[in-house]
């Protein structure tokens, strides 16, 4: 199985890229969000899903090891695959996406392509549990390895404000859904510790 491909971005289509390595091109789908960072002749690494069917492998790129878990785990949901789960990861970054599940706001994952009303609330209502473990796992990931790009702050600082809230003892669920409220009112420029203070806040109502 292909886990990481690093090489040139040798072309960009509409919903997929071409990546040069030592010669092979290797045709990666991608998200909408994930193409409009890829630049023709630029190196870049992407994290890659392999689907092995009878008549085709397929290989979708992500920039970061989070987004290629939220790809696995969007597509648990009934009614969810490989499509709609790229459609909603071109439409919301890791981080709305887990700020949308943890205030329950599917309009937001609605936005997507292809995702209609009751497919939304049934995302959000599904991942609820599931959604502050993976905001947490991004704070040690690398968000891309793209040439000169690099994670939002407010990514990290939500990441970082959810574990410490967690090891003062609430529940993953709780602290995601605080800091969330948080980051809605002071937005991605919020450090950590107003977002902390801010969610225990949140968490004291």
């Amino acid at each position: 199985m292909i886990g990481k491909l690093k090489g040139v971005v040798d072309a960009v289509g509409e919903g997929h890229a071409i990546i040069d390595v030592n010669g092979v091109g290797y045709e990666v789908q991608a998200s909408a969000r994930t193409l409009r960072a890829l630049h023709t002749g630029e190196t870049v690494s992407l994290a890659i899903e392999t689907h092995v069917r009878e008549d085709a492998i397929r290989l979708f790129g992500f920039t970061s090891e989070v987004e290629r878990a939220w790809f696995r785990t969007l597509q648990t949901i009934q009614g969810v695959g490989a499509k709609v789960a790229l459609a909603v990861l071109g439409t919301l970054s890791p981080q709305d996406l887990a700020n949308a599940i943890a205030l329950q706001n599917w309009a937001a994952v609605e936005q997507s392509p292809g995702v209609g009303k009751k497919l939304a609330q049934r995302i959000v209502a599904e991942l609820k549990d599931k959604a502050p473990a993976l905001s947490v796992a991004g704070l040690n990931v690398p968000a891309a390895s793209l040439k000169g790009a690099s994670a939002p702050a407010g990514n990290d600082a939500a990441a970082e404000a959810i574990s410490a809230l967690t090891n003062l003892g609430y529940q993953p669920a709780q602290a995601s859904q605080a800091v969330a409220a948080a980051m809605a009112d002071f937005g991605d420029g919020a450090d950590t510790a107003k977002l902390i203070r801010r969610g225990l806040k949140e968490l004291a109502r």
